[in-house]
Formats: structure tokens, C-alpha cells, sequence
């Protein structure tokens, strides 16, 4: 079924008629118009602004020459502010002075007084010795002149620690025995080991020369000789003072002579 042109523009006018009558109905879609400019479209939106600092010395403040306001942490647990005391600056916990603390050496137990005075009353075997230092059991003297022995021996090609110490040791703890049963006061094993270290220095001295020149002429036994006596001598007053031993200095430099020449062998040969 075909209409005409004027049919159909006749059918268009009654549908507008009928439908757009009063403006508010529908209309074509050409005519169609959207307002994006009214102010009920959309919504405003504001954004807050925060402000942290009060004034120009405070953190965050504005610069002095009015410029965009700089945001400066605060202070905090790791970054402490200027009225907060850190602890242990001076502040919860004083530090201590060093006024205050003992000596290392103290500390470590070495007294360096004592090794002095017992360095010098093995050189000196005629010195007077005050008794109180000898229940002192110092061992870091001991231990120097045992380690230079055996560093003087190996500087002549002799690598004798091991015999150093075994025979040491072996030697303290009959030492330590005889001692025991000839005194009425008794010994402690740390005063027997300190007292025949001790002693050892006119050893040690045989030893470094042992690196210069051989021992085993009749210069090297007179030496040696005399190195022994000198020990014995000094380890048996050492013992006869500090043990209140009248009268017993040649028996118990007897056992001391045996222990010192064979660490005498050893420097010879």
C-alpha cells in the first residue's frame, strides 16, 4: 500500500498534535537539546586543604618570603625532636665516665706491679721479698717467658713447645707434691706453677743466646751451669719465704735444679 507525499506530511501533523501538544511531549529528534550548563547538572566538588605548621618557625610552616607552605615531618620515635631527650645521650641513661672504670689490665686480672717486683726478685735472688706477693697466682708472666723460651729455641731450629709445656707441667705438679709434704701451711698449684715460671727467666736468657753462639763448648756449660743455680736459687727462696720454711732452701733447691736442667738439655741440644 503506497500514500502520497501529502499523506504522509498530514499523518506527521496529527501525530505531533496529538503527542507534543503543550510543549512537554515528545518531538522530533532533531530538536532534541541537552543542558550541561544549568546548575543542577553534576555535582561541585571541593577539596579540603590541610594546614601543617602554625607560623614560619614551626615544621611545615609557610618560608618567610611567602611561599607554597612545605610539609616537614615532625618529630617522632626514630627522628627525636629538639626537647625530646634521646636515651642514652645524657638523658634517661648517663653514660659513665671514663674515671669510673677499673683499668683492662685490672680487669684481666694482671697486675702489672707484681710481675715487677717478682721480675726483679728472680733477677736479684739476694733482694728482699715480701711474702704477700708470692700467694699472688699470677700466670701471665709464666706464660711470656715460657713463650719466649720456645721462640728463642725456634729461632736456633728447634720447634720444642710441646716438650715446653709437658715438661712444665709435669714438673709443677711434683713440685706441687713435695711441697705439700714438707710444709705445715700447704701450697696452692697456681702459686707452685707462678713461682718455677717465674724463675724461668735466667732460662730464657741461656736461650737467646743459644741463638748466637753454640753451648756446647766449655763457655756454653759454664753458662748453663750457672743458669740452673741461678733458678733453683731463686724458685727454693721464693718457695722457703713464702711457706715460712726455715732452714729447707737446699732441700727444696733440689728438686727446682733437677727441673731447670732439663730444660737446660733442651737448650743445648
Amino acid at each position: 500500500m503506497s500514500y502520497g507525499w501529502e499523506q504522509q506530511q498530514q499523518q506527521q501533523q496529527q501525530q505531533q498534535q496529538q503527542y507534543g501538544g503543550g510543549g512537554g511531549g515528545w518531538d522530533d529528534g532533531s530538536n532534541f537539546s541537552y543542558d550541561m550548563g544549568g546548575a543542577d547538572f553534576g555535582q561541585e566538588q571541593s577539596f579540603q586543604s590541610f594546614e601543617y605548621g602554625t607560623g614560619p618557625g614551626g615544621a611545615g610552616g609557610a618560608p618567610p618570603g611567602g611561599g607554597p607552605a612545605l610539609f616537614t615531618p615532625g618529630p617522632s620515635i626514630m627522628t627525636p625532636g629538639v626537647g625530646v631527650e634521646a636515651p642514652g645521650v645524657g638523658g634517661v641513661y648517663p653514660l659513665v665516665g671514663d674515671e669510673d672504670e677499673p683499668p683492662l689490665l685490672e680487669e684481666l686480672g694482671i697486675n702489672p706491679d707484681a710481675i715487677l717486683q717478682k721480675t726483679l726478685t728472680v733477677l736479684n735472688p739476694l733482694r728482699r721479698t715480701d711474702p704477700a706477693i708470692l700467694q699472688d697466682t699470677d700466670l701471665a708472666g709464666p706464660l711470656a717467658f715460657c713463650l719466649a723460651f720456645g721462640s728463642f729455641l725456634l729461632l736456633s731450629g728447634k720447634a720444642q713447645f710441646g716438650y715446653i709445656y709437658g715438661i712444665g707441667m709435669l714438673g709443677c705438679a711434683s713440685m706441687y707434691g713435695l711441697l705439700n709434704a714438707m710444709s705445715l701451711a700447704g701450697v696452692a698449684l697456681g702459686v707452685v706453677v707462678s713461682v718455677l715460671g717465674y724463675c724461668l727467666l735466667p732460662m730464657v736468657a741461656l736461650a737467646g743466646l743459644s741463638v748466637l753462639l753454640s753451648l756446647r763448648g766449655a763457655v756454653g756449660v759454664a753458662l748453663t751451669a750457672a743458669a740452673i743455680l741461678w733458678c733453683s736459687v731463686s724458685a727454693s727462696k721464693l718457695f722457703v719465704t713464702g711457706l715460712a720454711m726455715d732452714r729447707q732452701q737446699p732441700l727444696v733447691a733440689y728438686p727446682c735444679a733437677l727441673l731447670y736442667a732439663v730444660f737446660a738439655l733442651i737448650t743445648i741440644f
